[in-house]
């Protein structure tokens, strides 16, 4: 049973969801697209789940992030939570690659679609290799930055799964950096599937030196692969470093 506290701090999230949701999805209907306005909404979005659950955040790396420069960003996944701590870690313009399943939730799906997330079908192929070409548009009409878990989906264990493909071939398509991360904690705050938020929390955010897909090609894409494998998982306890 979800106990009286993580019920409120739930209930908070989906509050603040739905603030920030439904002025966008207007603002679309008129036919506005304010990208300003909407990054400073997600900040201020994230911002406040952090606060209402008591995450204590530990950034380190953010000298390696060039300013104006786009990233396709990649992680581990551990929980929902990730969303808003790389949102308040990364302190920039971002979007990110969800599930096809986040966007049919009324009200934040249409919100989403609108401000840029980039919906993806992972049991089509051909329909993800077509999101993430309209998100390379994105990025480059934009100036956006991209996050994609790799994994595909959050780790009920907090063992990293193997990766997949689609972020790397679009990195090596856009001729952009890769910039890992790596986030320890939000398993400890929600883990998938549970109902319990565990308030007061510490999330450790590693940002690591950005990999030039430039340096690799389509027959060093596993090579590619592996090494933003290995440099996300190295700062993680052995027991949650799972297998290439």
């Amino acid at each position: 049973m979800i106990s009286p506290n993580s019920l409120r701090v739930l209930a908070h999230a989906v509050i603040e969801t739905l603030r920030i949701s439904a002025p966008t999805v207007i603002e679309a209907v008129r036919g506005q697209s304010l990208h300003p306005e909407w990054n400073a909404r997600l900040d201020s979005w994230s911002k406040k789940l952090l606060n209402e659950a008591g995450i204590v955040l530990d950034v380190t790396g953010r000298e390696h992030l060039r300013d104006g420069e786009v990233y396709v960003i990649m992680s581990n996944h551990q929980s929902m939570y990730d969303i808003p701590v790389v949102f308040q870690a990364l302190a920039r313009p971002l979007r990110m690659v969800a599930k096809k399943e986040l966007f049919r939730v009324p009200i934040w799906g249409k919100a989403m679609k609108t401000s840029g997330f980039v919906e993806i079908d992972r049991k089509n192929r051909e329909s993800a290799i077509k999101s993430l070409k309209e998100a390379k548009r994105l990025m480059e009409r934009d100036g956006i930055s991209l996050w994609i878990a790799p994994e595909g989906t959050r780790s009920r264990s907090g063992i990293v799964a193997p990766f997949k493909k689609g972020g790397f071939h679009m990195a090596l398509d856009a001729g952009l950096r890769i910039l890992p991360i790596t986030i320890d904690g939000t398993r400890d705050v929600l883990q998938k599937g549970g109902r319990r938020v565990e308030k007061g929390s510490r999330v450790r955010v590693t940002l690591h030196p950005p990999v030039d897909a430039a340096d690799y090609d389509y027959k060093k894409l596993r090579e590619l692969m592996a090494d933003v494998r290995a440099t996300i998982v190295t700062p993680l306890p052995a027991e949650f470093r799972g297998h290439a």
